[in-house]
């Protein structure tokens, strides 16, 4: 079935794709795309804008309030689980699809059930006695082997996150979105893709290191040949960013805070420190610049916002009201939610002693760390695992304070403002299809 009124658009968003690389990209010779510049949401963070676009809603409606949340039933929180149903809303391209529209779905963020036709998303299975087995779920079942077979490799999650985390995992990604338009049986009316190569370095080194600059050139690259491959296929393309990177040279520790207060409770597993949610009076789930403060009970919320709003680096504690003003006023929101000031970010650990930290410090664990850790971007010693120093960050993002993101569309979108009123004009462009 062709699509309604037989138009076709591929969605492009780009990790970390700030206004700053505005002029970078508007030198380059993509026709009909003009870059500009729009805000994006708060929390500035991959899982919260995507949510944000594809509901046409704030982190207050839709509820994902970060790149995952605490669950207070279990006292445990939980990291880039990848369930749609986390996202609540009617999708942009609900009506679309219902009119005969096929829509694919490639590595964004909470897709696995998605009401989507095609889909792609990292799925590995974790082996009993270590190691991992690479894999992706897709649907159809047979279209990641398809894909795999059409490029000639494998993805690999290693260049998706990690120390080895680097520009192939977009290429990968960028060689697959590729793949699947100029495939006359598969095809999709819409695509949904992501390229998250770039967010690496500039979270490593900064804004300006030469690793920093050559991930830019990768990144062009690539969407210079999904630019090309859309205007062959006849796809309208639309790029955008999700946040900003700022430089940063300070980490902050709001839960080795709350530990020195008697606020967060730790138990002694041979020796090493792991906290105690139950027991806990409040806790701190960190997410880059920003992060939710999880308080049992009322009677300790002023004392939990001065505990961490005295830090040094913290340049503000929001409550309830704050949260309401900021859109993120939603039950899976933290009681309090600390922002930090410019150059700064949240790290998790509460220990003192590199002796207490708990074992999965060490590795590479998105699932079961307290809270984002950057520092698995770097390797550590002894050799196999992750760097726990903190002071080898450079980058971070959350804020959203005064820090705006890139688009460009080859659709007639008019001139939104905002990220939200971008998924507001796709939305309504889809509608005249039909």
């Amino acid at each position: 079935m062709s699509s309604p009124a037989n138009k076709k658009l591929l969605v492009v968003q780009v990790a970390a794709l700030g206004a700053a690389f505005q002029d970078r990209l508007s030198g380059c010779k993509w026709p009909g795309m003009v870059f500009n510049s729009i805000d994006t949401v708060f929390p500035a963070l991959t899982c919260t804008v995507q949510a944000s676009f594809r509901t046409a809603s704030a982190a207050s409606q839709h509820g994902m309030i970060a790149n995952g949340f605490f669950h207070r039933e279990l006292s445990r929180p939980l990291f880039w689980e990848q369930s749609a149903a986390q996202i609540h809303g009617m999708r942009i391209w609900e009506e679309f699809r219902s009119q005969g529209g096929k829509v694919a779905m490639l590595f964004w963020q909470q897709s696995m059930g998605e009401d989507v036709d095609i889909l792609l998303s990292p799925a590995p299975v974790h082996k009993h006695h270590g190691g991992i087995i690479h894999d992706c779920y897709s649907k159809p079942a047979d279209f990641y082997g398809r894909i795999c077979g059409e490029l000639q490799r494998p993805f690999s999650l290693a260049h998706y996150w990690g120390p080895m985390a680097c520009t192939k995992s977009s290429q990968w990604i960028a060689d697959a979105t590729s793949a699947l338009l100029a495939d006359r049986e598969m095809a999709p009316d819409i695509c949904l893709t992501y390229l998250p190569a770039l967010d690496y370095d500039l979270q490593r080194y900064g804004l300006d290191h030469p690793r920093s600059r050559q991930a830019v050139r990768a990144m062009i690259s690539q969407l210079d040949m999904l630019v090309k491959t859309a205007e062959e296929e006849g796809y309208a393309i639309l790029i955008f960013g999700d946040y900003a990177i700022d430089d940063c040279i300070k980490a902050l520790l709001p839960n080795r805070a709350l530990a020195e207060t008697g606020l967060l409770q730790t138990r002694n597993v041979n020796g090493m420190m792991y906290p105690d949610l139950h027991a806990s009076r409040a806790f701190c789930m960190v997410d880059h610049e920003v992060a939710h403060i999880y308080v049992k009970d009322p009677v300790d919320l002023k004392r939990v916002s001065n505990c961490i709003g005295e830090l040094v680096g913290v340049e503000t504690v929001l409550d309830a009201d704050g949260k309401k003003e900021m859109g993120i006023d939603h039950p899976k929101s933290g009681e309090l939610v600390a922002i930090a000031s410019e150059g700064c970010w949240f790290a998790y650990p509460w220990w003192v002693g590199t002796h207490e930290e708990p074992e999965y410090a060490r590795h590479v664990d998105i699932h079961n760390k307290p809270g984002y850790d950057p520092c698995e971007l770097f390797w550590g010693w002894p050799p196999g695992t992750v760097s726990r120093n903190r002071a080898r960050i450079k980058g971070s993002h959350g804020r959203c304070v005064d820090k705006s993101v890139c688009w460009a569309s080859t659709a007639p979108l008019g001139e939104p403002t905002s990220v939200i009123e971008l998924a507001v004009a796709v939305r309504s462009w889809l509608k005249e299809t039909t």
